[in-house]
């Protein structure tokens, strides 16, 4: 390898992006990321307690040669990135929980709280009509 990381860089990092999620509490939000992670190039870890959702997707400024075209330019957050952070080097990286797909968050759910998540409701059963001669005006 040269003295150089980026001349062996493949832009991991500019082939995704992570948001914040609020860390789930209900059901709701435990229902809405099992549907998150019903989309295609998506994933939600857990990374020190914190919930993200990440997308697999290319920075538009990412050239053919795995470089920023906007370097001079480049947004706060990519100056701020630091060579230690750079998900080509190897080392011992890894999530409290990763999630791929919804059968794992339904898991996860089941484990945490001893119900199933993608249940459906259960709706009270339909009355019986009252004929018309028993019925009170």
């Amino acid at each position: 390898m040269g003295s150089v990381l980026c001349e062996h860089c493949t832009a991991a990092c500019c082939r995704y992006l992570a948001i914040p999620l609020d860390k789930p509490t209900t059901k709701r939000d435990y229902d809405d990321i099992r549907w998150y992670l019903m989309h295609e190039k998506l994933l939600v870890f857990v990374e020190d307690g914190d919930w993200y959702i990440q997308f697999h997707t290319k920075c538009k400024n990412l050239g053919a040669d795995n470089r920023c075209t906007v370097y001079d330019t480049r947004p706060e957050i990519c100056r701020e990135y630091q060579a230690k952070d750079c998900d080509y080097t190897p080392g011992s990286y890894s999530y409290d929980h990763l999630f791929t797909h919804a059968s794992q968050i339904e898991k996860y759910y089941e484990d945490k709280t001893g119900r199933k998540l993608g249940a459906p409701k259960k709706r009270p059963a339909p009355r019986a009509p009252v004929p018309a001669k028993q019925r009170t005006r």
